[in-house]
C-alpha cells in the first residue's frame, strides 16, 4: 500500500498545503496530455505550451480552493479548453488565423521520405476540415476523438449537455466525413 501513486486529488491536497513535489508530479503526470488537447484545438505548437503553462498555473492558484466534484483531468481540461477559446478570440480580433500560422515541420520535399510527405499531406487535409468546422464542433471532436473523453466527459469540460454533445459529434463526424471522403477513395 505504501508504494501506490497519489490520486490527483491528494497531490492537490498537497500542493494547497504548499508542497511543491506534489505539483511538480501533476505537472508531469497531465503535462503531455494537456499540450496535445491545446495543440490539437489551436494548431500551433508555441501557443499550445503558453496555454498549458498558464493552466497549470491557474490550477496552482486555485490549489486551496479545489473541491474533486469531477475528476482532475476534467477540471484541468475544461481550464485547457477555456484558455484555447480565449486564445482563438484574440487571434480573431486581430485579423489572424491560427490555421495560418506555419507548422514547426519542414515541408520541403526534399526533407522527407515520399511516405512521410504523404502522411503529412493527409494530416493537414485533416487539419484543415476541422478548422473549418464550427468551434463548437471542433472542440468536442478534439475532445472526443484525439483526448478520448467520452460524451459525458466532453459535456463536462465544456459545460454542455450531454446530448448537445452528442449532437455536435454526429453533425461533425458527418461534415468531415463529407469533406474527406478523397482521402478514403485513395484508401480503397
Amino acid at each position: 500500500m505504501e508504494n501506490e501513486p497519489l490520486t490527483d486529488e491528494q497531490l492537490m491536497a498537497a500542493v494547497a498545503g504548499g508542497d511543491m513535489s506534489g505539483w511538480g508530479l501533476l505537472i508531469r503526470r497531465h503535462q503531455g496530455q494537456a499540450l496535445a488537447l491545446a495543440y490539437r484545438t489551436l494548431g500551433n505548437w508555441d501557443q499550445a505550451e503558453e496555454v498549458v503553462q498558464e493552466s497549470f498555473l491557474r490550477v496552482y492558484r486555485a490549489a486551496k480552493r479545489y473541491r474533486p466534484e469531477a475528476k482532475f483531468t476534467t477540471w484541468l481540461y475544461r481550464i485547457v479548453v477555456n484558455l484555447c477559446l480565449d486564445e482563438k478570440r484574440r487571434f480573431r480580433r486581430r485579423g489572424l488565423n491560427i490555421a495560418d500560422l506555419p507548422e514547426p515541420q519542414s515541408t520541403n520535399p526534399q526533407d522527407n521520405p515520399p511516405a512521410v510527405q504523404e502522411q503529412n499531406e493527409r494530416a493537414q487535409k485533416v487539419w484543415e476540415a476541422l478548422d473549418r468546422l464550427n468551434k463548437r464542433q471542433r472542440m468536442a471532436v478534439v475532445l472526443h476523438r484525439f483526448q478520448g473523453l467520452s460524451h459525458q466527459q466532453v459535456a463536462e469540460v465544456t459545460g454542455w449537455s450531454a446530448s448537445a454533445v452528442e449532437s455536435l459529434l454526429v453533425r461533425a463526424y458527418r461534415n468531415l466525413r463529407r469533406e474527406l471522403a478523397d482521402l478514403q477513395e485513395n484508401d480503397g
